[in-house]
């Protein structure tokens, strides 16, 4: 019986598992994953991600399934609405940044073409390759987020500080960090 290697952080929880086997660290191109990742790496600012995780269904059914023209001219009542909905990270300035986060993101879209044209072009258009060998080894931030991170607050994001465009970068596949030794990683080291 052969046993899976995964990365330590996702543990023994299914769900987790679940999510670092088929998403984390997989390239997403498409515009729509790409903000829904990006809202739900800031809903996480201070939280663990499994909690983010657990209510992630529930995020796409208050958000419109991450419909960014739609979240865009979300007004004022809408947003205080789901502020009362317990299924969600309710912080009043991550869910307000949601609407501002998506008139930025539209900006950027008509500006580049597209979100992922954007935020892949930081990487040059391929996934960054690490494979540390101890968890400890996974930074919190790079340079490279640090850049990113800048330059969506140029452009009117928010909650998108240099740890949480790291993580987003990670979700996205824009940096592949699985462990050397982990059977997911799509370059394994020997």
């Amino acid at each position: 019986m052969s046993t899976i290697k995964r990365c330590s952080w996702c543990g023994d929880d299914k769900l987790y598992q679940h999510y670092h086997d088929s998403e984390w660290g997989v390239p997403i191109y498409d515009d729509r994953q790409l903000f829904e990742c990006l809202i739900l790496e800031g809903a996480q600012a201070g939280l663990s991600w499994i909690t983010v995780l657990r209510k992630r269904e529930h995020y796409r059914k208050v958000f419109r399934q991450f419909d960014v023209a739609q979240l865009s001219r979300f007004e004022d009542h809408q947003l205080e609405a789901i502020l009362l909905d317990p299924g969600i990270v309710r912080h009043r300035l991550k869910v307000f940044s949601v609407r501002s986060n998506a008139q930025a993101y539209l900006t950027v879209q008509q500006e580049f073409g597209s979100f992922s044209n954007y935020a892949w072009a930081f990487v040059g258009g391929e996934p960054l390759r690490n494979r540390p060998r101890a968890l400890e080894q996974v930074p919190a931030a790079t340079a490279l987020s640090t850049a990113l991170s800048k330059d969506l607050k140029k452009r009117g994001f928010t909650f998108i500080g240099p740890t949480i465009i790291y993580a987003f970068m990670q979700a996205t596949g824009m940096v592949d960090d699985h462990a050397y030794d982990c059977d997911f990683a799509s370059d394994p080291l020997e």
